[in-house]
């Protein structure tokens, strides 16, 4: 997960951890870029507005040297976003606030 928001990190570990997925987080698309060189998540994540640039310019480099990975770009202001993600590569997007059942069901369908 790349999250800048402390409340919003807290609320998505809360909704995914236990059901049978592991999460780990980050702050910034820096952090995200270190995390990316030393693992390969299944799915990434990614919200939009982040202290050092947009999430929607970091897709093509996630999907470049992490192809199979999926990402979901998470954005709560931003659903302009949405077809600029999607033409970027994100395998899905979802405008905050969603649901426990939502998120659910959109990582585990990436997921297969």
């Amino acid at each position: 997960m790349v999250e800048d928001e402390a409340d919003m990190c807290l609320l998505l570990n809360i909704m995914l951890t236990g059901d049978e997925m592991e999460v780990d987080h980050v702050k910034s698309i820096t952090a995200a870029r270190e995390y990316l060189h030393n693992q390969k998540p299944a799915v990434v994540l990614l919200d939009n507005r982040l202290p050092d640039g947009l999430g929607v310019d970091f897709i093509t480099t996630i999907k470049q040297s992490h192809p199979e990975t999926r990402v979901i770009m998470i954005s709560g202001t931003d659903g302009s976003a949405k077809d600029l993600a999607l033409e970027n590569g994100a395998d899905d997007f979802l405008i905050k606030p969603f649901t426990k059942v939502h998120l659910y069901e959109s990582v585990k369908n990436q997921l297969q």
